[in-house]
């Protein structure tokens, strides 16, 4: 929300206006809870004296169902409006949280405690952490979690178009993984990861980071996606080998072996095959023609053109 103030002489503004919720958020906001006002307590309204009617006048189940439906519109209409607030406290929810530990800790603290006392606890819960490597780069590798999830934020404020309401992206939680961070995020409608995928150079630069990746988190709804922020290499390290211990200086050097001969070229006589030898085929046997009787019942006799026949003709 974001409160008018004066202007300064010559243009400037004075130093008063601090904008918690951007107008166009608020302005929807305040449409959209005037909206669920009315729809809830229609409906809720109607189906109250619709159920009453059953047991009483309806006149007076229709006095019910308005005394039922007003409240329940009324609690989904503050809802609705202060929901920009919800999202805003959910954001910083992280850094609250911690702040408020560390508050009631440091006032239990020094209530049962003497000064000294206070000094070399706080000494030891601040100073024991920062000493040992591992806890230092757990707190680190968690602090960065914290500082992207609001660097995303920063970049769908900036230059990345959600809705003509002004409503951004749900920024869900994060983890760190070995490279960076991963950060899950929920869409609003108007966004799509292929409209993400055109601007995770200007996402990296926002996040002081090297590359940046976008994919869906889920097979059932492109809303759902996750971004890889990607900070160092970790496949470029030097790993130290046991082998190396293994070699003594007994081992013979690998030039005093004979290297071996790599043929060039191939020679087909040096190559066994077996010898295949198919069986002898004979001469297909000649086919006779049919003998034929006369009108007498005697068989003819052979003509001579038939006699002087090639049998291989018959085939």
């Amino acid at each position: 929300m974001s409160k008018s103030s004066p202007r300064r002489p010559f243009g400037g503004k004075s130093s008063g206006t601090v904008t918690v919720i951007e107008a166009r958020v608020h302005r929807s906001s305040a449409r959209n809870a005037r909206l669920a006002f009315i729809l809830t307590a229609v409906i809720v309204g109607l189906l109250a004296a619709v159920v009453a009617a059953s047991y009483m006048h309806p006149i007076l189940a229709l006095i019910l169902g308005g005394l039922i439906g007003v409240p329940t519109g009324g609690i989904v209409w503050v809802l609705v409006r202060i929901w920009p607030v919800l999202r805003l406290l959910w954001w910083w929810l992280p850094e609250i949280a911690t702040t408020v530990l560390l508050g009631i800790g440091w006032t239990q603290l020094a209530n049962h405690t003497t000064g000294p006392v206070t000094a070399v606890v706080v000494a030891l819960v601040v100073g024991v952490p920062a000493a040992i490597p591992a806890s230092r780069r757990f707190i680190l590798a968690w602090g960065m979690c914290l500082f992207v999830r609001h660097r995303l934020r920063v970049c769908f404020a900036q230059f990345i178009i959600a809705n003509q309401s002004g409503s951004l992206p749900l920024i869900l939680w994060a983890r760190p993984t070995p490279v960076g961070e991963r950060v899950w995020v929920y869409l609003r409608p108007g966004l799509s990861a292929k409209d993400l995928e055109a601007r995770l150079d200007k996402i990296a630069v926002a996040c002081h980071a090297s590359t940046v990746l976008v994919e869906r988190a889920s097979d059932r709804t492109a809303a759902y996606v996750r971004f890889d922020i990607k900070r160092r290499e970790v496949l470029n390290a030097n790993v130290s080998s046991p082998l190396v211990d293994v070699i003594t200086g007994d081992t013979p050097a690998a030039t005093d072996r004979p290297s071996p001969v790599v043929p060039t070229a191939l020679d087909l006589p040096d190559v066994d095959a077996p010898t295949i030898t198919l069986p002898t085929q004979g001469k297909p046997a000649g086919r006779k023609p049919a003998a034929s009787t006369s009108a007498n019942g005697n068989k003819p006799a052979a003509s001579s053109s038939t006699a002087d026949d090639d049998v291989s003709d018959w085939i």
